[in-house]
């Protein structure tokens, strides 16, 4: 459509036609990955005194003491700041605890809010700190190479991993790989790994589970466990139904800089864009309007779509969408798979995000 396209009903000029994610073919370029590595939009602003720790749940402000300490440790930490040792280094000794710790506990108890105020919280230049998913962490390594990662890593002072994955072996052996040579240069490390909602005792197992499979960094790592319920869904109303087409695409007519795409096209133009490219695809956009969702027929399309919903909450970008809740997105199959960490994962986001579009349809 062009930009000079009123929607049906409406005088011409009235309102501007909405943008399209399946227009955008978005190139991004490695240094982009590496400069991209901080917390996203949403934890810009977090801080260790802006989480509310649930008073039910003494874990919570555990933490907080925690890593708030874990910080100011990091003072002094090794970090050349272009990834080499100057010639007079020496070898930085072993530190006497933990070279890292990995937040463990259920959705929406805050475990990203507090690894990004880790980040903001240690004492260092952003570029000798970086954050990131684990998918972004792979993804990076694939645009630069496992050496060139290493290098560009190795004068850190902290890498932070949202969202530490066990489902792909080929993976977790890599980034274990890679985390055990940073760790050598003096890297100090976090991460987070969800577990599910309702599975009593899971997390510890989940712990268990990160801490071998990452085989010789295990003695690198203290354990955190973070109980709590999903804050997204503490004191808050259900998400809102669906609404229809007609509600959906006129919301995206009459809100600045949104998209439009039919849902089962976006799921088709997503198996063309690779992954690390998906934020970059959301780039300017205001909210996201789809028509006619449905369950997504495949675990490879699923997966991608866990991608995208991951990106939009972290750019904040509200979701508005006619067709099936977001609950309904995936299958039983799905949810009881090896896979169901990251759908039920989606399904909390999307469902924050679509509280949040409930603004641009008019009453």
């Amino acid at each position: 459509m062009s930009s000079s396209t009123a929607f049906p009903g409406q005088s011409p000029l009235a309102e501007t036609a909405p943008l399209s994610l399946c227009a955008r073919e978005p190139h991004v370029p490695a240094d982009r990955l590496v400069a991209e590595m901080v917390p996203p939009p949403r934890f810009d602003s977090v801080r260790f005194d802006t989480y509310v720790p649930d008073p039910n749940q003494p874990s919570q402000s555990e933490a907080v003491t925690v890593l708030a300490g874990f910080a100011a440790g990091l003072g002094g930490a090794h970090a050349t700041g272009d990834g080499r040792r100057k010639w007079f280094s020496k070898k930085p000794a072993a530190p006497a605890g933990p070279r890292g710790v990995y937040l463990d506990g259920g959705y929406g108890v805050g475990k990203t809010h507090l690894l990004a105020s880790l980040w903001h919280a240690t004492p260092a230049e952003p570029s000798l700190k970086a954050f990131g998913t684990f998918v972004e962490l792979t993804n990076l390594v694939g645009a630069l190479g496992f050496q060139q990662t290493v290098r560009t890593l190795s004068g850190h002072r902290l890498l932070c991993i949202d969202e530490f994955e066990l489902d792909d072996p080929g993976d977790t052996v890599l980034v274990s790989s890679l985390l055990s040579r940073l760790v050598e240069a003096g890297v100090a490390l976090a991460a987070t790994s969800n577990t599910l909602p309702g599975k009593l005792g899971e997390g510890r197992f989940a712990a268990v589970d990160f801490l071998r499979e990452i085989q010789g960094l295990s003695a690198h790592f203290r354990p955190l466990r973070i109980d709590g319920e999903d804050y997204r869904h503490r004191g808050l109303p259900d998400a809102p139904p669906p609404y229809d087409d007609e509600q959906v695409t006129r919301a995206a007519y009459a809100t600045p800089g949104a998209s439009l795409d039919d849902f089962p096209g976006l799921l088709d133009h997503l198996a063309r864009v690779h992954p690390s490219r998906y934020g970059a695809l959301t780039d300017d956009i205001g909210a996201v309007c789809l028509t006619g969702v449905t369950a997504v027929p495949d675990q490879s399309t699923a997966l991608r779509l866990v991608v995208l919903a991951d990106r939009l909450y972290d750019r904040e970008v509200p979701v508005l969408a006619s067709g099936l809740p977001f609950d309904k997105l995936f299958s039983e199959e799905m949810l009881n798979g090896g896979y169901r960490k990251k759908y039920f994962r989606a399904i909390s986001r999307l469902t924050a995000l679509a509280r949040d579009a409930k603004g641009l349809v008019a009453q």
